[in-house]
């Protein structure tokens, strides 16, 4: 029988990833360091404890995050089977009670035979054998600096600094236009859609920025300072009313084909690179509170009715700068024997950190057999998330949440069959994938 594999953290995904491992038949050790050494965020030593929200968010059907729930209990995903027996009423939301949910997971796991956990620290990756590393956004120092050795210091960020993306059909293009300063672009359109704003418009942009509630901080004892290079926008429009105009907003090498003159200030929206129809607001990382930064943000001419995919946000992080690291089973490149899971791979939410707890139990689980691990399919969500995670650009990478421009685009002719149905399009994109997931599993699983 082969060496337990072992399993550092045991939040949301090491806690996955472990029963993963054993209902394939496979021993592995699950290290978690509390009530050893307590966080600041967590307040018991149960597993899989939820340190902010209670939500998992939406159940309704053909929604990127239902699809990604769906996809994990089809693969049999223990935390999502006890999210369905802790929930609490929530509206579309799938609400679980805490204390049940944490309960009965740390239960689950205790009683399987196959699973050892031990309360202790863990400071360094073990140099033997298959490990998967799990700690979540507050990992310990110690682990913190030899992760920083193995992947290299410039590759391991302790903040995320996360900018808003808007559903690129909510952009009004008649006042938004193509363009790259100075001309300068890969093609003759631009490289970015532009929003330009007068005087008057920015003065009252200003104004709601200064006005708008911040979120509250979820770890009191956090003094993560704020990085010089990646302020929030509020923070620079404290800093004096034409900050902004020369940083994330200024009109520079830029004219407005409507006016034929530079506008007074300008927000850049930049298609990513693996995000097939959305757009991220080029540095408007910010605190506000979502409610007030949809309202704030909708005041910028062109993103008056935007959609937004993801809000921004700043808040401390531990993770690493996955694809100049990983591959698309989660593994380092430079020793593939070690996995990443949750948080710490550059995920967000709490659907996410279980989704990838889920796949690196399930190729660490195949490597131990002797098997290759073979990445899900691109057209599934979980597949999807982890081309991210291994395939964005390492230069602008930052976690993601499951939103469906990160799975392929439908084909151009369903589109245009489907152009006034966004509800019917999202139902094709949930269909093909779950269809390409049943062919995994009847392959592989």
């Amino acid at each position: 029988m082969s060496d337990p594999i072992h399993i550092i953290g045991a939040g949301l995904a090491g806690s996955e990833a472990a029963w993963q491992i054993a209902r394939r038949g496979l021993a592995c050790v699950l290290y978690e360091m509390r009530p050893v050494r307590p966080t600041p965020a967590h307040q018991t030593d149960r597993l899989a404890e939820l340190v902010c929200s209670n939500s998992l968010k939406s159940e309704t059907e053909s929604t990127a995050p239902w699809l990604l729930k769906e996809e994990l209990r089809r693969l049999g995903s223990l935390l999502l089977e006890v999210a369905a027996r802790a929930r609490v009423p929530g509206g579309q939301a799938l609400t679980v009670d805490r204390d049940v949910f944490a309960n009965e997971v740390t239960a689950a796991i205790a009683a399987e035979p196959l699973i050892e956990v031990r309360r202790e620290e863990v400071t360094a990756i073990p140099p033997e054998p298959i490990v998967i590393v799990a700690t979540g956004p507050l990992t310990s120092d110690a682990l913190a600096n030899d992760i920083a050795r193995l992947t290299g210091s410039e590759r391991l960020y302790f903040y995320d600094a996360i900018s808003p993306i808007v559903d690129a059909d909510s952009v009004d293009t008649r006042v938004a236009f193509w363009a790259s300063r100075y001309g300068k672009s890969v093609d003759s359109t631009g490289d970015y859609l532009n929003c330009p704003l007068d005087r008057d418009q920015y003065e009252r942009f200003v104004d709601a920025l200064l006005e708008a509630q911040p979120v509250a901080a979820h770890i009191a004892e956090d003094r993560t300072p704020f990085f010089e290079a990646c302020l929030p926008i509020e923070e620079l429009a404290r800093r004096g009313r034409e900050t902004l105009r020369f940083g994330p907003m200024k009109p520079v090498g830029l004219s407005d084909p409507r006016t034929g003159r530079r506008p007074y200030a300008v927000v850049q929206l930049r298609q990513e690179n693996l995000r097939t129809r959305s757009f991220n607001l080029v540095g408007f990382q910010n605190h506000m509170k979502f409610g007030d930064q949809a309202r704030v943000l909708r005041m910028i001419p062109g993103l008056e009715t935007a959609e937004f995919l993801r809000f921004g946000q700043i808040h401390r992080n531990t993770y690493i700068n996955a694809p100049a690291l990983v591959s698309a089973t989660l593994q380092l490149r430079a020793a593939q024997r070690v996995f990443f899971a949750g948080q710490i791979s550059g995920v967000e939410g709490y659907v996410e950190a279980i989704a990838t707890g889920l796949m690196a139990g399930m190729h660490a689980a195949a490597m131990a057999a002797g098997e290759t691990p073979r990445a899900l399919p691109r057209e599934t969500a979980l597949g999807s998330l982890c081309h991210y995670i291994a395939g964005a650009d390492p230069a602008n990478y930052q976690p993601a949440n499951i939103t469906f421009d990160l799975l392929p685009a439908l084909d151009e002719a369903v589109r245009h069959r489907l152009r006034h149905d966004k509800r019917a399009r999202h139902a094709e994109v949930c269909r093909h994938a779950l269809e390409a997931l049943e062919e995994y599993r009847h392959a592989y699983v």
